[in-house]
C-alpha cells in the first residue's frame, strides 16, 4: 500500500455518546465512598439480617424452610439507642422475609393459655439493649448494642432457642 493510501484512510471511531457513556460510569466508580449509612433503615439493615440467619439457623426447626412459621413478639428496644421499637421490628420482618425459601412471617402473638399451635409456629422475641456509653471516632459516633433472640413454642414461657448478637451502630444514621 502506498504512502498516500495510509494516510486517507478511515480511522474507525466510536460514537461520541459512547466515549461519555465509558467516561461518566468509570468517574461514577471513583466518586462513590461507602461512608456511613445515611438512614436507619441501613443502618439496622445489617443487624436484621444477621438476626435473621442466626434465628433461621437455630436447631429447633422440625420442619422443612418452606412450613415454617414466626410470630413475631412486640420488640423491645432500649431507649438510649434512640430506635423506635416498631422500626427496628419492621428492620427484622423485611430480614426475614427476604430470605430464600423463608419462613411465613405474621405480626402477631397469641394469648399466653395458647398451648394448641401446629408444630410449624414458633414465636420469636427480641429485645435490642444498648450496651455501654457510645463510641466517639474521628468521622462518627457508634452505639455498642446486644440483640437477644429467642425461640419459644406460643403457651410455653421457657426459650428453646436463644443467641446474642452484638456489635455498634452508626449513630449518624438514626
Amino acid at each position: 500500500m502506498s504512502r498516500y493510501h495510509a494516510r486517507h484512510l478511515p480511522t474507525p471511531r466510536a460514537p461520541g455518546w459512547l466515549i461519555a457513556l465509558l467516561i461518566a460510569l468509570a468517574l461514577s466508580g471513583c466518586a462513590s465512598d461507602p461512608g456511613p449509612p445515611r438512614t436507619a433503615r441501613q443502618a439496622l439493615y445489617g443487624l436484621g439480617e444477621r438476626a435473621a440467619e442466626a434465628t433461621l439457623a437455630a436447631p429447633v426447626w422440625r420442619v422443612p424452610e418452606g412450613e415454617r412459621v414466626l410470630l413475631l413478639a412486640p420488640t423491645e428496644v432500649d431507649a438510649a439507642l434512640s430506635i423506635e421499637p416498631e422500626q427496628f421490628g419492621e428492620t427484622l420482618t423485611r430480614a426475614l422475609l427476604a430470605v430464600d425459601a423463608g419462613p411465613q412471617v405474621l405480626d402477631w402473638m397469641p394469648d399466653r393459655a395458647t398451648r394448641d399451635v401446629p408444630d410449624n409456629q414458633w414465636l420469636l422475641e427480641s429485645r435490642l439493649i444498648a450496651e455501654g456509653p457510645a463510641l466517639t471516632l474521628s468521622d462518627r459516633r457508634l452505639l455498642p448494642y446486644r440483640l437477644e433472640l429467642a425461640l419459644r413454642r406460643p403457651g410455653n414461657d421457657e426459650p428453646r432457642w436463644q443467641q446474642t448478637l452484638t456489635g455498634a451502630l452508626d449513630a449518624s444514621a438514626l
